[in-house]
């Protein structure tokens, strides 16, 4: 199972949002390429990005500030306002080893479609859930469709990599919607990231004695919990790689 320590981008700093409000904004540093070096530093291979801006402009914002850290050599795995073919050529050609569509898989079946016949897995599909709906457009409006749902349409698609966000979680501390995703794993045949709620390394354990039992988690987001020092990412990968 893979630890994707996650650097949010908002003005080209890192923040964390509660359960993806924008007025609920807390800033950790104003560089994020220094955050990213740590996570590096701890031993991880991955990290996770998203341009907050361009998840509400729906284009990047913040692409800078990514290419720095897409420049430390680890693998970036960006989200945010990607959601045109141009994006996610221009993401794909500084660096970045994954792409997250967001929104436009909720929109447009055929753009995912046609992105996962060009780059394969390179391409991922958030799916951001509140009550079990899909949330788009940054999380401030709710698509009609439930997220098990469009889970089975991008599988269709031949999509591999899911990340499932349970909103009600995300930010909060409380520990991880672990029913929830593990409706997820059961839905498909892809891989699922994990998304939302990790507080501590017990929340960690559990999610990887789910892995033993379902082959596709491929891995967990961690955010507030390591920038609130509830957990330390060295021990993490520990537990994550068994």
């Amino acid at each position: 199972m893979t630890i994707y320590p996650a650097i949010d981008i908002k003005s080209g700093r890192c923040v964390r949002l509660t359960q993806g409000r924008a007025d609920q904004e807390t800033i950790y540093a104003e560089n994020p390429a220094d955050v990213a070096a740590e996570f590096k530093a701890a031993g991880s291979d991955w990290v996770h990005v998203v341009d907050l801006d361009g998840a509400f402009a729906g284009e990047p914002q913040n692409l800078a500030a990514v290419q720095a850290v897409a420049a430390l050599g680890m693998k970036v795995q960006l989200g945010g306002g990607l959601r045109t073919r141009a994006t996610v050529e221009r993401a794909l050609g500084f660096g970045v080893s994954r792409v997250v569509i967001g929104t436009r898989a909720a929109e447009s079946e055929a753009f995912v479609g046609e992105l996962v016949q060009a780059f394969g897995d390179k391409i991922a599909v958030g799916i951001d859930a509140k009550n079990g709906q899909v949330a788009v457009k940054g999380w401030v409006a709710t698509a009609a469709m439930s997220a098990l749902a469009l889970a089975q349409r991008m599988d269709a698609l031949g999509v591999r990599t899911l990340i499932h966000t349970d909103i009600g979680t995300d930010g909060m501390l409380t520990g991880p919607n672990f029913p929830a995703q593990e409706a997820m794993l059961r839905a498909g045949k892809f891989n699922v990231i994990a998304s939302g709620g990790v507080s501590r390394r017990e929340d960690v354990v559990k999610l990887m004695a789910l892995a033993r039992q379902h082959a596709n988690l491929d891995g967990v987001i961690v955010g507030k919990a390591l920038y609130e020092k509830r957990v330390e990412l060295p021990d993490l990968l520990t537990i994550a790689r068994g």
